[in-house]
């Protein structure tokens, strides 16, 4: 006769494919494989039909090729460096800049009002219509692109980090103050940890928002990076070189993202315990 305790370890070993992140990793390779399916037979098409054979390097498996091509030309890790030196730059700018902004924002009631519309506007203003002004102030190019980032990035992680203090009770604040709580102690121990889901929320916002500035700023006058790789792959009709930089692009854009979104689960404050 089995034990209970076998048993039970029996059932757990068996029904691990139900565990949540074991389903949801199943879920993605599925859709990944049904993409990868649907562009091997777009590829097959394309170079079966004379009229786009020359289109033919667009295909999955030319672009697998076209890997270990760019990395043993040192292609591929030239433009990633560049490009994801550019993006955390920007990054960095926006949420040392969006951070303390949104916190102001969301604690001073009067600043809040004061600054709601021009900084509204300023939002709306497309972050590559800087890049004239962007590229007459800085003497590179990183130092523009870095700014056209900053720009794009800054506005969802300062208003996602004053939506966030607009949150918090203010009973916290007044029962700090009693009891005798600093402003530095309120900071640390109040409105970090109060805001800190919502900024990454933020963060993650800016990232999306990041990438699409990234790569046609990267068009523009620059001789590396991401973006100039697919210029420059469309310039040499290197179409499976094109594909594959677009292929990483989404690659690193999906990593990154995939990481804000655990540290998001992480210091949510409705995750199960």
């Amino acid at each position: 006769m089995s034990s209970p305790v076998a048993s039970s370890g029996g059932a757990v070993a068996a029904g691990w494919y139900k565990h949540p992140a074991v389903q949801q990793l199943g879920w993605a390779i599925a859709g990944i494989s049904i993409l990868v399916a649907l562009w091997t037979l777009f590829g097959y098409y394309i170079a079966g039909n004379p009229k786009t054979q020359s289109f033919a390097s667009f295909g999955f498996i030319p672009t697998m090729h076209a890997f270990p091509e760019l990395w043993e030309l040192g292609k591929l890790q030239s433009a990633v460096m560049v490009s994801t030196y550019r993006l955390g730059a920007g990054l960095a700018i926006a949420v040392a800049i969006g951070v303390p902004v949104g916190i102001l924002m969301g604690r001073v009631k009067r600043f809040r009002e004061l600054s709601n519309s021009p900084f509204q506007l300023l939002r709306m203003v497309s972050p590559l219509s800087w890049m004239p002004i962007a590229v007459y102030v800085y003497a590179t190019w990183d130092g523009a692109i870095i700014f056209l980032i900053a720009m794009a990035a800054v506005w969802p992680v300062m208003f996602q980090t004053a939506a966030g203090l607009s949150k918090v009770d203010p009973a916290w604040f007044k029962v700090a103050r009693n009891l005798g709580a600093s402003s530095t102690q309120m900071l640390t121990r109040i409105i970090i940890p109060a805001i800190t889901f919502d900024v990454l929320s933020g963060i993650r916002l800016a990232l999306g928002v990041a990438w699409i500035v990234l790569v046609p700023a990267e068009y523009l006058g620059v001789t590396s990076g991401l973006g100039y790789a697919i210029q420059d792959a469309r310039g040499t009709l290197s179409y499976h070189w094109l594909t594959a930089m677009v292929m990483t692009i989404g690659a690193i854009g999906y990593c990154l993202d995939s990481i804000l979104v655990l540290l998001i689960k992480r210091f949510s404050w409705h995750r199960g315990g």
